[in-house]
């Protein structure tokens, strides 16, 4: 296994490297010198600035010194927007994204195979009709309409009928105080709850479709045919038989959302005021930040990277039949 792992990650470099590259030059194409000047600058002015940001040598050069910083982990370059290090960045981000996307991603999970199990075993019939028809409809609105409608409904408007109304429509300044300030119970009630459920609910209807299909066609095997001739009950041929003969595709699935526990979800991070890794990296963009681009998107790019190579592995573990090779 360890020497599977190895060879895959020697694989990846290219790819990673590749990614960088092509990053790094797209970045470029914009002057970001211009985004952190006065209207007017001099020529002394542009001249210095490039000079300070590194941006004044050779786009190799300026890879090589990225790529030695990624290396040794050296993030202590300072944001050119910010009165913070790229280290310290990632660090407060982190925290808050993770308690949005581990809720979504435990609670969708759990949800949409128990429904796609449900479906599978009620096929053609009025309860399998009924999930998909709401999974069809819950897929089919747009995440910022779900946005617009949980501040409103479930912020704005309650919070002016109810004193204790637990939810609120955006961050507050104090949240900034420490990276586990949302770990807090109180904290992710008011600031967390709301856009999970929002997560929750768009992430639904996709999966619940994908996890449908899945059940229905292991449904349909001869192992299953054989486990209720031999008089298995339901319930175990569902949730023994099924669905672990199934865990190859859930795993994919799930891997693929994997990263975004670090990454965040963008959306609602910049609607909500939530600082996590997703806003943190808009923010960036705009003011043309690239110590802070270029790391987050190395970071992201590894994640991705890890996650592949950790299906592949957790695919061998799930089922005996599969060889890592």
């Amino acid at each position: 296994m360890w020497t599977y792992i190895v060879r895959r990650t020697l694989y990846n470099i290219p790819v990673f490297l590749a990614i960088i590259f092509l990053m790094m030059a797209a970045l470029r194409v914009s002057d970001p010198v211009s985004a952190q000047l006065s209207k007017n600058p001099s020529p002394e002015e542009i001249k210095l600035k490039k000079i300070e940001f590194g941006l004044d040598k050779p786009f190799v050069v300026q890879y090589g010194i990225f790529m030695r910083q990624l290396v040794f982990l050296d993030f202590s370059e300072r944001s050119w927007d910010q009165e913070f290090t790229v280290k310290e960045m990632i660090t407060k981000s982190i925290p808050p994204s993770m308690a949005v996307t581990i809720p979504t991603l435990a609670i969708t999970a759990s949800i949409a195979i128990c429904v796609g199990l449900i479906s599978a075993f009620y096929r053609g019939r009025a309860p399998d009709k009924i999930l998909m028809f709401i999974a069809v409809i819950g897929m089919s609105i747009s995440v910022l309409v779900y946005i617009m409608i949980g501040q409103y409904w479930g912020a704005y408007l309650p919070s002016n009928v109810f004193k204790d109304w637990p939810f609120q429509i955006s961050v507050d300044a104090s949240a900034g105080s420490s990276p586990w300030f949302f770990f807090i119970p109180s904290n992710w009630v008011a600031y967390c709850m709301l856009p999970v459920i929002i997560n929750v609910t768009v992430a639904l209807g996709y999966d619940t479709r994908f996890y449908r299909a899945v059940m229905v066609e292991e449904s349909q095997k001869d192992y299953i045919r054989t486990a209720r001739a031999k008089g298995a009950s339901v319930k175990r041929v569902m949730f023994v038989h099924m669905l672990k003969n199934a865990m190859i595709p859930i795993i994919t699935r799930i891997m693929i959302s994997l990263p975004f526990i670090i990454t965040g979800s963008i959306l609602i991070e910049v609607y909500f005021g939530i600082p996590g890794m997703g806003r943190t990296l808009i923010k960036a963009i705009n003011a043309k930040d690239f110590p802070v681009i270029q790391t987050f998107t190395a970071l992201f790019a590894a994640l991705f990277i890890a996650s592949n190579i950790l299906t592949d592995v957790l695919y061998a573990l799930a089922d005996p039949r599969v060889r890592l090779s």
